[in-house]
């Protein structure tokens, strides 16, 4: 008898499912969820309110402006000056001559007039220039240097011929003064010798290219020098009143320091502080320039075109934060005797006009949020009225309808967890942070937690950061 073949089944073990992989299993579930949601939504930032204060770069370069009249040789010849650079000179006052051959140079190198000693005053005057040099020298402006050499030069040459002219006698009667033509001021007013170009310069010519220090030239006039008919040969700084100009940033900034109409100012070169009166241009490229105009100080730098100043601006102090966090929200504005305090937390509220269902009005307590006041409105919550309702005054008949709005720049504060608007008063602001007046009744305390980007949040969200 022939043996039935045997038929092998693989056998399946069942599935063991118990409580602990069922856990795993939806908590695993759980994390990959709140992982999405984690990465596909914005999150809130918080940031924490402190005290302070903006800080700017308030040092600008600038160009002074002042009343310059250039005076031009009649005769050709070599010019030796009288007067001294930097002081006044009356009417009639010799300021320089013209040597038409050139024998008066010759003379003074030679002629004997003692030791031709500088007096105490010459020497004040150029340890002066040499000491305010040498406190303002900026190793990044080389061509200083240049501008110090000529200006030595020039003071040691004219307090030389100052002396050989006050040795009269030694000239008096000699050929050598047939040729010398004398010239004397018409007006009076600083002396100064050297001439750039920019003499009438007025604020509304104002460029950025002026402000290119690589391309400004300064043309000296130097003692016995050879000038023709015609050439310049000195200037005058006519009047007290003078004025520097400085880029600035924006039109907005130039409107600020408008309001202020006076400025401080501290003069880098011999930190001396001053005050000037504020005005301001926007070219036709859109380059906004403030000119602040002085009444003194111009005879300290009336050698000086460009100017370095810093700006002596009154700090504004209060809460600092970021404009991000910064944002406009409409309110309902409703009279102050509409609003009392009841209910069963006495809380601020309102007196709601409701019907029931036999559609006899009736009022209802309604509370609401206060964000700001007047001296007879305040300004309610948006949330809980609704336009067209109306308001009930208590122990009266009068009605008021809800329909006035107005807006409150403010913050969402996140003491509590959730997105609450704070009013705010900005004291003062720049690109990126804001002043804020504190202490104010409905407004933000210092290390209240706020949210940095107002964008992300809608009023009374809750807040996970």
């Amino acid at each position: 008898m022939a043996e039935k073949g045997n038929k092998i089944a693989k056998y399946r073990r069942p599935i063991n499912l118990n409580i602990g992989m069922i856990i795993f299993a939806v908590i695993f579930i759980y994390v990959i969820i709140c992982i999405f949601m984690y990465l596909s939504t914005e999150h809130v930032v918080g940031y924490e309110v402190k005290e302070g204060s903006l800080s700017y770069n308030n040092v600008y370069k600038g160009i002074a402006l002042r009343t310059e009249r250039i005076y031009n040789s009649t005769n050709a010849g070599y010019t030796n000056y009288y007067a001294r650079e930097g002081e006044r000179v009356a009417v009639g006052n010799l300021v320089y001559t013209i040597d038409e051959t050139g024998k008066l140079s010759d003379y003074i190198r030679t002629s004997e007039t003692g030791e031709n000693s500088l007096s105490e005053h010459d020497l004040t005057e150029l340890k002066t220039e040499i000491e305010s040099f040498a406190n303002g020298f900026d190793r990044t402006s080389f061509s200083d240097i240049y501008n110090f050499k000529y200006s030595v030069q020039g003071t040691v040459l004219k307090l030389a011929n100052y002396n050989v002219l006050e040795s009269a006698e030694a000239l008096n009667g000699t050929a050598n003064t047939a040729l010398i033509d004398y010239f004397y001021a018409s007006d009076s007013g600083i002396v100064l010798y050297s001439i750039d170009g920019m003499e009438h310069l007025t604020l509304q010519d104002m460029t950025m290219e002026y402000f290119d220090q690589k391309t400004y030239e300064k043309n000296y006039l130097l003692n016995n020098e050879l000038v023709a008919a015609g050439d310049p040969v000195y200037k005058l700084s006519m009047d007290e009143d003078w004025s520097i100009v400085i880029p600035v940033e924006d039109e907005e900034f130039a409107r600020q320091l408008m309001e202020e109409e006076y400025v401080k100012v501290r003069f880098m070169k011999n930190q001396n502080v001053s005050w000037g009166k504020v005005d301001y241009f926007v070219n036709a490229e859109g380059d906004t320039f403030v000119s602040l105009t002085f009444t003194n100080s111009m005879v300290s730098f009336c050698t000086d075109r460009f100017l370095d100043i810093e700006l002596l601006l009154e700090d504004e102090k209060g809460l600092k934060i970021p404009n991000s966090a910064i944002v406009e929200k409409e309110f309902f504005i409703v009279p102050k005797e509409y609003v009392i305090q009841g209910g069963n937390s006495g809380d601020y509220g309102v007196l709601l006009e409701t019907f029931n269902e036999d559609g006899n009005a009736v009022t209802e307590f309604v509370e609401t949020t206060i964000y700001e006041e007047t001296d007879t409105e305040y300004y309610l919550d948006d949330t809980v009225l609704r336009s067209g309702t109306y308001l009930v005054k208590p122990d009266s008949v009068d009605k008021y309808a809800v329909s006035r709005i107005g807006s409150l720049t403010g913050v969402y504060n996140i003491n509590k967890g959730y997105a609450d608007f704070k009013q705010i008063i900005v004291l003062y602001n720049n690109d990126e942070y804001s002043i804020v007046k504190s202490n104010t009744t409905y407004g933000l305390s210092v290390y209240d937690f706020i949210v940095l980007d107002a964008s992300t949040v809608e009023d009374n969200d809750f807040v996970y950061e």
